[in-house]
Parts: structure tokens; C-alpha cells; sequence
């Protein structure tokens, strides 16, 4: 096989083709896609109808894997997450975030594989947090730089979306008591190419810790405004069997919910990462 690299914006996201995700990678091939992770922050793959346990062995070249504590898995690979419309509220992914930022060591990345699509709709937007921070003034990045941020479960998991059953309040109750309130900087450096990018997000940031109310939430609506702005995303319009990998530790997405009462099946594969600084 001969991998190729498109560019498919100036500030995020590079197509890949010549590879199949269902072999197993020679090492020019790892070193390349890791390259290009770290260049593009996110990687498309068409045509690739791997299986979850196909997706979770590419998955698992970059890291170990999260188990996710409220959506649903395959069951014979429950490192592989389900997100179908027709069976869970994803209303979460409809709003810009970044993949478990409540975690202690919040997701490196993850692996999404297109299974069912509706005939038209369900994009999926990223957005680069690096370009975001990078197009800042120098005293707002100065400021910004000294700051924490709560990051909170509760946000994108409401008790009253997912504590429908005494079972799944009881469930819901031990995650949440697994995952209190903490705090990340509100700019991380990568820790690999020493980029810094803004880790807030919509999803799960709740507050700047060392600001007053008024001031942090004038700021956070600014930041959110901000990090997605259109020169720093890019929209991707899903084919059945695409594969998406993107760094989590430098990016936001949005799942755009506009296909409803369609239905959407994707398959995700969460890598875990280290703590933020």
C-alpha cells in the first residue's frame, strides 16, 4: 500500500488513503498516520468497513482504551462505544466539546466509524484548539495562561436524560459519584508538539476557577464563541464506512443533530490519555 496525505483545511484535518484499517499496520505507516495526527488533528479514512473489534485494535496502537460510563457498547467489544439515535439520547454531541474532559487524564483521541447514515444531514464539525489559542492577542493569551476551569460530568449527562429507571438511577448516581467536579488549566500544552490550545469547552466546562461568576461567564461564553470560529474547523460530511481519528487533546467537535426522525449509527473507540498541563 502507498499512504497519501491530503490537506483538507490551512488549520485542521488531512484525508488518508492507500491504507486498509483492516490489516494490521507496517511501522512506516504508524509513523506517518502519528505525523499527520500531530499536523492535522484529525484524519479522515473513506471506505472502510472495518468491525469493532478491527476498529478497537487500531485504536489501541495509540493507547489504551476508555470504557464509557453511560452510553451503551458492543457487547462482545465494549471498548467500542454505540451512538444510535435510535436507541440513546445523544443530544450531548449536538453542542461543542471535547471527549471526557471530566477525567482526571482526559481522552488522547478516538477513532469514529461510520454504520448507519441518514440520507442526507449528521456532519460532524471539528475544531482546532491550537489555532484558536494561536489567534489570540498576547495579553488574553497571558491571562489565560494562569487559569484553571471546573469540568463536570453533569453537564452533558443531566440526571433528568439518563435516570429514566430506578436501575438507571442508581446507575447514573454511582458515575457521578465516580466523577466529581474537577479542575484542568484552561490553556493545555500538547505534549508532544508543545502547541498550546484552549481546553474549555461547552460540553463540560462549568466555570474559571479563579474569577468571579459574572467575569467567568462572560469569558467562557467568549472562549466558546471563539475557539469556533469557521477558519479554525472543518465540516465533515459522513459516507457509510468512513473512519474519523482525531486528537482530543487539541480539538472540540459537534455532532450536528439536524436528520431526526432519521436514523445514525456510529461506532466509537475512546484512547485514554494523561493529565492536562
Amino acid at each position: 500500500m502507498s499512504l497519501h496525505i491530503t490537506p483538507l483545511s490551512p488549520s485542521i484535518g488531512a484525508l488518508i488513503g492507500g491504507i486498509d484499517l483492516r490489516q494490521p499496520l507496517s511501522d512506516a505507516d504508524q509513523q506517518a498516520i502519528d505525523q499527520a495526527l500531530l499536523a492535522h488533528q484529525v484524519l479522515f479514512f473513506r471506505a472502510q468497513p472495518i468491525n469493532p473489534q478491527q476498529q478497537a485494535a487500531f485504536a489501541a496502537r495509540f493507547g489504551d482504551l476508555h470504557i464509557h460510563p453511560i452510553y451503551p457498547n458492543v457487547p462482545e467489544q465494549p471498548e467500542v462505544l454505540v451512538l444510535d439515535t435510535a436507541v440513546t439520547d445523544v443530544a450531548d454531541n449536538a453542542i461543542w466539546h471535547t471527549d471526557v474532559t471530566f477525567l482526571p487524564t482526559p481522552a488522547l483521541g478516538a477513532v469514529l466509524a461510520a454504520k448507519q447514515l441518514p440520507a442526507y444531514g449528521g456532519d460532524t464539525l471539528w475544531a482546532s484548539s491550537s489555532a484558536a489559542y494561536e489567534a489570540l492577542s498576547k495579553p488574553l493569551q497571558t491571562l489565560l495562561d494562569g487559569l484553571t476551569a471546573t469540568h463536570d460530568f453533569t453537564r452533558s449527562f443531566p440526571l433528568e436524560r439518563f435516570g429514566n429507571t430506578e436501575a438507571d438511577l442508581a446507575r447514573y448516581h454511582e458515575v457521578q459519584r465516580k466523577n466529581p467536579p474537577l479542575s484542568h488549566p484552561v490553556v493545555r500544552t500538547h505534549p508532544i508538539t508543545g502547541r498550546k490550545g484552549l481546553f474549555v469547552n461547552e460540553g463540560f466546562t462549568s466555570r474559571i476557577n479563579e474569577l468571579q461568576p459574572a467575569e467567568s461567564d462572560a469569558l467562557l461564553r467568549f472562549l466558546f464563541a471563539h475557539a469556533t470560529r469557521p477558519e479554525f474547523t472543518i465540516r465533515w460530511r459522513w459516507q457509510e464506512n468512513d473512519v474519523a481519528l482525531w486528537d482530543n487533546r487539541i480539538t472540540q467537535h459537534y455532532a450536528v443533530d439536524d436528520y431526526r426522525p432519521a436514523r445514525r449509527v456510529m461506532h466509537r473507540a475512546t484512547i485514554l490519555g494523561d493529565a492536562p498541563f
